[in-house]
């Protein structure tokens, strides 16, 4: 298993990576947003979620697939955009409902859509390909184990992170809710720059 000192090591690294903005954040300040504290954490908790399984895949070695493979990173890139892109839509169809009154998104459906988003991201799989195996140390004992190890410290610090963004958001979604249908063009445009960014986005 992973050892103290290589631990050490590699929490404020991952924390470092954690409070650096990025999709995860924008999406999760984009949820809180809409639907509020619930949602918010339950899609950083999906994103998390997300995240191990795309540890899990790494630890395997299935990631180097998708690393050696271009295509397939594409398929997956191009996954993600269409789901962002509808999820963009869906929030403007449902501004009426969130306006008059009606709940906004599900803590289990925010868990579920974060989860998704994570896994059409294929830039994340090459990430903890490119970053984890720097902290692995093969004589340590089982490879998987020390992925999910350092993969459990990245997704729990991405949690508290990423939930503290999307629940400060929710306060400022509050005040917004008269704004009417503003609030569901801020958000769908929140998600509409995260299928842009990975659109473009470049294999690393």
């Amino acid at each position: 298993m992973v050892d103290l000192l290589t631990l050490l090591a590699f929490i404020p690294a991952a924390l470092a990576l954690n409070l650096t903005p990025g999709a995860d954040m924008l999406f999760c300040f984009g949820q809180g947003l809409r639907s509020g504290p619930r949602a918010a954490v339950a899609a950083s908790a999906g994103i998390g979620a997300g995240g191990m399984i795309h540890v899990m895949i790494a630890g395997l070695g299935l990631g180097a697939l998708v690393a050696a493979a271009p295509w397939a990173f594409d398929v997956i890139r191009w996954i993600g955009v269409a789901y962002l892109l509808y999820l963009a839509v869906q929030v403007l169809r449902e501004g009426r409902a969130d306006r008059d009154g009606a709940p906004g998104l599900s803590a289990r459906r925010a868990f579920m859509t974060g989860m998704m988003v994570n896994l059409t991201n294929p830039k994340v799989i090459l990430f903890v390909l490119a970053f984890v195996p720097q902290f692995v140390r093969p004589d340590a004992g089982s490879v998987l184990g020390q992925f999910v190890v350092l993969g459990a410290v990245i997704s729990l610090g991405g949690f508290v992170i990423n939930g503290a963004v999307g629940v400060f958001a929710s306060g400022i979604g509050r005040r917004m809710v008269r704004g009417g249908r503003a609030l569901s063009w801020i958000t769908s445009a929140i998600f509409v720059a995260l299928a842009a960014r990975l659109a473009v986005l470049e294999r690393i």
